[in-house]
């Protein structure tokens, strides 16, 4: 254990040398020194925003759904089945990522036997976690708190035993940052647009409607008797025509155009929370562009999914000691459909010949393995042309 411990900062340490994580909520109560909360944004309330999980949860289900391909057979088994029996390996890993994208850090504590053969995995909320540099800056340990009482509290843990994946970095990729902090301005106009919203829709629509009557001389309380009148007899007509005589008139009240652009907002900060995940606004709000640009929207969201990939697959390589690779095409084609549509491109202009665009079919699982072969009538001409 060195005896100069530099921290590189994960989190807050408080003033009895506590260090609590960015993603715990007892650190806004430090951060939020003038009661406003403007430099901070929770993962616990960034999940309370539709955008935001939308976003985090479709990059993490995919980042999850993707295959990950290890040279080494024990270091594959491990990514195939890295907990045991404590989940299975799409939640195990759809966690992982998710913190990685909330939190911009995402840790793994390699249990390891005495031969340094791996024999399980535990993920770690990044407030278990505290990064140390070594004394001469040449690497990084470890200290954690395990949520299990007979493992504790470890003060050293080696670089080797540690899976760190991190993003943006501001110290050399020690330690990464979260994309929320981008996004504390928009969370507070999101905060002041949802309550102007409401106050206005309050102000604009508290009645249903105006009622007329070609009736002069009606006190206040004979006034509210009609109107209580009419209301019952809205509220017993289940759903049919209301009924009026030629002294009455009933006009409904519309939302202001004014309040539906104050709705409108909602999009902005959407498409603010896209940006800054480097994904296509069309993935939040559902529109985006027309039918023709559908696939370079599909390839614009697979860019976006190799740039917090590419982060995972090095740090697998370093720690595991092997070639690790990625195919995303199982989250961005599960069904195959470009696949295929490339193979017959390919076919169609000569690129490949039929027998080979099936066996490419086949070993994509797309055809089945026992299907018969092609046949080309061409084959059979050319092996009567050589007999004669």
């Amino acid at each position: 254990m060195p005896l100069f411990k530099p921290k590189i900062m994960n989190g807050l340490v408080v003033s009895n040398g506590q260090e609590i994580g960015f993603d715990n909520a007892d650190v806004v109560s430090f951060l939020n020194v003038d009661g406003q909360n403007n430099d901070y944004v929770t993962a616990d309330k960034a999940l309370r925003n539709s955008d935001v999980y939308s976003v985090v949860f479709q990059l993490s289900s995919d980042l999850a759904s993707s295959v990950l391909n290890a040279d080494k057979k024990q270091a594959q088994a491990m990514i195939d089945n890295p907990t045991n029996n404590w989940s299975n390996a799409h939640s195990f890993w759809q966690g992982v990522f998710a913190q990685l994208l909330l939190g911009g850090e995402a840790f793994i504590y390699r249990w390891r036997n005495v031969n340094s053969n791996d024999m399980r995995w535990e993920y770690l909320r990044p407030s278990q976690v505290g990064v140390y540099a070594e004394q001469d800056y040449s690497g990084l340990y470890y200290s954690a708190t395990f949520d299990s009482p007979t493992v504790g509290y470890m003060p050293v843990i080696p670089m080797e035993d540690m899976i760190h994946f991190r993003l943006l970095s501001q110290n050399g990729g020690a330690t990464g940052v979260s994309p929320l902090r981008a996004l504390a301005s928009e969370f507070q106009i999101k905060d002041g647009s949802n309550k102007l919203t409401l106050k206005a829709l309050a102000q604009s629509v508290t009645n249903s409607g105006v009622l007329k009557m070609d009736t002069a001389g009606l006190n206040a309380k004979t006034k509210a008797a009609v109107s209580r009148g009419f209301k019952a007899q809205v509220d017993n007509s289940n759903g049919g025509p209301i009924v009026l005589d030629k002294l009455s008139d009933y006009t409904p009240l519309e939302i202001k155009s004014d309040v539906m652009g104050i709705l409108s907002q909602t999009d902005w900060t959407g498409k603010q929370i896209a940006k800054v995940y480097g994904v296509p606004d069309s993935i939040i709000n559902g529109t985006g562009d027309q039918q023709s640009s559908v696939q370079m929207m599909s390839g614009e969201y697979a860019k976006s999914l190799m740039r917090f990939a590419n982060s995972v697959v090095s740090e697998l390589k370093n720690k595991l000691g092997t070639n690790v690779t990625i195919d995303i095409k199982p989250a961005i084609d599960p069904v195959n459909t470009d696949y295929t549509k490339n193979i017959a491109d390919f076919a169609k202009n000569g690129m490949i010949d039929p027998k080979q665009a099936q066996w490419l079919l086949k070993n994509s699982g797309y055809l089945p393995d026992n299907m018969p072969d092609f046949q080309s009538e061409l084959v059979g001409k050319e092996e009567k042309n050589d007999s004669n």
